[in-house]
């Protein structure tokens, strides 16, 4: 896609699975391909790899030549800034991680903060005070408890971020706990996921979705259902909403994520249909040959 015509961002949480050869990508694409072949079915994808690892100076300029323009990178902090203690500790580390990002532009939007599970209410002024410190495009995603319970805590978070115009990012990982399985990929999922109540708000025009979705891509139908409903709303109401769908080990993450698209356009008469890179040929085509 030269220009992005979907009036929402659709994605993955990453762009190099190997997993997505003969899906997604040929088989004998070069893993330095991935991100630009990705860019050409989907406008946004998650930036999990910036939390685990900075990238290289050289390794950005590389991803800036393989991003379009209308794309979207949600760079998640690294874990060392949202993790490494003292939020108000660490501006000057922040200010570093935006500037090492600084050659994909607006491709970087929003910037998102994943806190622990340990970072509650009592630690809001951090919060606060980071938010106010960075003035740069925000997501944040919290996983405290207390933040759940639609208590004050909650309501004082929520208060936080919209007077500052900082999306909250919903993760919805309801599909992934209603799954009974011994497949190891589940079980991991299931131990490293927060389970954690859905809470679908749109606090900015760019509100956030995280749909950690079931590996039996029909399954996830029910749960599907309202998430189809509310951003096909947000629409409506001219936002422009951010959905990324996973499944337990990512490998039919492409696949929800078209799922999704084509159930949103049944909603939403009119929108484009997601490009095809890779298909197989069936046997009765090679027949033909």
């Amino acid at each position: 896609m030269t220009d992005s015509p979907l009036p929402y961002y659709l994605g993955c949480p990453s762009w190099s699975e190997n997993a997505w050869r003969e899906g997604l990508y040929p088989q004998n694409a070069r893993t330095t391909e991935f991100l630009g072949l990705y860019a050409q079915v989907f406008n946004a994808v998650e930036g999990n790899t910036t939390f685990y690892a900075r990238p290289a100076a050289s390794t950005v300029e590389r991803w800036a030549q393989s991003m379009p323009e209308h794309f979207r990178f949600t760079a998640k902090f690294a874990r060392d800034i949202s993790h490494g203690g003292d939020l108000r500790e660490q501006a000057q580390a922040a200010e570093d991680f935006v500037q090492l990002l600084q050659p994909l532009g607006a491709r970087v939007a929003p910037l998102w903060l994943q806190l622990p599970a340990s970072f509650g209410p009592q630690r809001l002024a951090e919060l606060v005070s980071f938010i106010d410190t960075l003035q740069r495009p925000l997501a944040v995603e919290v996983r405290h408890p207390d933040f759940f319970a639609k208590g004050d805590a909650e309501r004082l978070l929520n208060r936080v971020l919209m007077d500052r115009g900082v999306e909250r990012i919903c993760l919805d990982p309801r599909a992934l706990f209603s799954c009974t399985s011994t497949d190891p990929a589940v079980l991991h999922a299931q131990s490293k996921k927060p389970k954690v109540p859905p809470r679908p708000a749109a606090f900015t025009a760019f509100p956030q979705v995280r749909f950690i979705g079931r590996p039996e891509l029909e399954a996830n139908d029910t749960y599907l259902r309202p998430w189809i409903e509310k951003v096909a709303g947000w629409i409506e109401e001219g936002r422009t909403p951010y959905v990324f769908l996973h499944t337990p080990d990512n490998h039919r993450a492409p696949e929800l994520a078209r799922r999704f698209h084509q159930q949103l356009s049944e909603r939403l008469p009119g929108l484009p249909v997601l490009p095809e890179l890779y298909q197989a040929q069936t046997t009765e085509q090679l027949g033909l040959l």
